[in-house]
């Protein structure tokens, strides 16, 4: 079987490969699957960009609008809430 390429990186998705190492641990790849020496992962149309800035990568793509957990005093007050509401129906039946 083939192994990867002589620098240790999957010739078909980049990931480093360990020595040895019969397929790639991170997409799977092997001689079976597409992986050979003459196989590169340059050919498969990914543009690398050396300048990758990871703080505007952070802020365009996680700007804060996450949801958070309720705490338990917002659970509390809501049950609160919809108990006066049921009593006020059963109020306007009577």
């Amino acid at each position: 079987m083939s192994h990867p390429s002589e620098d240790g990186y999957c010739p078909n998705c980049g990931a480093e490969v360990p020595s040895g190492s019969l397929a790639c641990p991170d997409c799977g790849s092997c001689e079976e699957t597409g992986w050979s020496r003459d196989a590169s992962y340059d050919r498969i149309g990914v543009e690398v960009e050396d300048d990758f800035d990871y703080q505007r990568f952070v802020d365009e793509n996680l700007s804060g609008k996450t949801s958070q957990p309720k705490s338990a005093l917002q659970w509390v007050w809501m049950i609160v809430a919809l108990l006066l509401l049921l009593l006020i129906l059963k109020g306007m039946r009577l």
